[in-house]
């Protein structure tokens, strides 16, 4: 497994407050017996007791244990560990300490007996019961596409310039009626209008592609019956009608070795989005999604150019295709390699013959040759390839400080999500050339 950046621990902490006490803490003095294997990395950490604590953190999870009594995941202590491990503090051993060991095996048997368990024979459904929720809640979305149908007739029928002058109130309340429609999707779609028309200054064709969009979607969906498996999946994932993990495991799993391309979290309101782009042995670039409310946290996004072994179901809808972990992964070797780049037209291309399978699709992911730029004046931050071609770089102000630190703004390897409004690097190749270097996430 190899070595976490310290970005990549400190998007693991469940709040600020525990990064800043881990911090205070990632310095060898109050540690004691640390040591790390491929998989595994422990030690212990006096505290204010007698004994101190045992943290261990299992990197293929990954997960954490800690003998102390903080509720928060992962706790301070941990954190502090892998901020110890990243900064190469944390030395290499054979064996681990027999309280990592155990709890390491401990986790092992309980992914075996789950395993056992989702193989078992499933217990008898009551389809009655079941028809019956299914005919309640596609009537309550039938009600909510027809009231969508008439808001949009409305919204046209006033023109766009009349939509801008809305309050949000009233995008709230469209919005609020599709989630309680059960089209939560739709929902979080026309919420976000409400402020994307004051800070775009492309509002107006943004608002046209998404009422498109919207009224795509509602068609769709009053021609359910007659679409494809695969159309349905699309539809499905824009409404937000989401597909129970059973039911995607149940039908079929693929194995393979697969490689991190790279990740992006997203925070909208009380949930974070963390998308994980892989791409298979056999070629195909798949999308791994982890969702967290509440203040949760969200497993860490593996490194970019980690190899794993893992089987994966696939979620219906076509490409990129959403996959679910049917297993823990097992680590390999890791690569540097992000494939074959294209140029920026090149990345535009496939934005488009995605959307041909996929209407509703906001984003593709791309491995492109791109250098960055210095603006001029106001300019936002901006990227160029050996054609002259160019696009917006997406992301906080910092993105472009770390590419251009990293590059010197000569031409690099990169993977990333191509979308209507420019581009989002998760992933540059250290090496000028492209190959034989690091990968380093943005």
């Amino acid at each position: 497994m190899p070595r976490w950046s310290i970005d990549a621990v400190e998007k693991a902490a469940p709040d600020a407050g525990s990064l800043n006490a881990a911090r205070k803490l990632a310095t060898p003095g109050p540690w004691s017996e640390t040591g790390a294997t491929d998989v595994l990395v422990w030690g212990k950490c006096q505290g204010s007791g007698k004994n101190p604590y045992q943290v261990s953190v299992d990197l293929t999870g990954p997960a954490y244990k800690c003998s102390c009594p903080s509720r928060k995941f992962p706790c301070k202590h941990a954190i502090a560990l892998l901020l110890l491990w990243a900064g190469a503090q944390v030395g290499e051993v054979d064996q681990p300490e027999a309280y990592a060991s155990e709890w390491a095996s401990q986790r092992a048997a309980r992914a075996a007996g789950a395993a056992e368990r989702a193989a078992a024979p499933a217990k008898p459904v009551d389809k009655a019961a079941q028809a019956r929720r299914a005919a309640e809640r596609r009537a309550l979305m039938d009600g909510g596409v027809e009231d969508l149908v008439l808001w949009l007739e409305d919204l046209v029928r006033g023109g766009l310039a009349t939509a801008k002058a809305q309050p949000w109130t009233w995008w709230d309340a469209a919005a609020s009626r599709l989630v309680d429609a059960q089209l939560p999707g739709l929902g979080e779609r026309v919420r976000e209008m409400a402020a994307a028309i004051n800070r775009r200054e492309d509002w107006a064709e943004h608002l046209l592609i998404e009422v498109g969009r919207w009224w795509t979607a509602a068609q769709a969906w009053r021609s359910w019956d007659s679409l494809d498996t695969e159309t349905q999946g699309d539809l499905r994932a824009v409404i937000g009608w989401a597909t129970p993990t059973a039911q995607v495991l149940e039908a079929g799993v693929h194995a393979d070795v697969w490689t991190v391309l790279g990740a992006h979290r997203d925070e909208r309101g009380n949930l974070i989005e963390q998308r994980t782009w892989l791409r298979s042995d056999s070629g195909e670039t798949v999308l791994l999604l982890d969702f967290a409310a509440g203040g949760n946290p969200l497993p860490i996004a593996r490194l970019a150019g980690a190899r794993l072994e893992a089987s994966v179901g696939f979620y219906p809808g076509h490409a990129p295709r959403r996959v679910v972990l049917a297993s823990e992964p097992v680590a390999l070797p890791a690569t540097s390699d992000l494939g074959t780049a294209t140029d920026l037209a090149g990345a535009r291309a496939a934005l488009a013959a995605l959307r041909a399978g996929n209407p509703w699709a906001d984003r593709a992911p791309v491995v492109v040759r791109v250098a960055a730029s210095v603006p001029e004046g106001d300019e936002p931050p901006f990227v160029v390839d050996d054609a002259g071609h160019q696009v917006p770089l997406l992301g906080d102000p910092g993105t472009w400080w770390r590419l251009l630190a990293l590059t010197g703004g000569h031409p690099v390897t990169a993977f990333g999500e191509i979308q209507d409004d420019g581009l989002r690097m998760l992933t540059v190749v250290s090496a000028e050339d492209g190959s034989d270097g690091e990968l380093v996430a943005l």
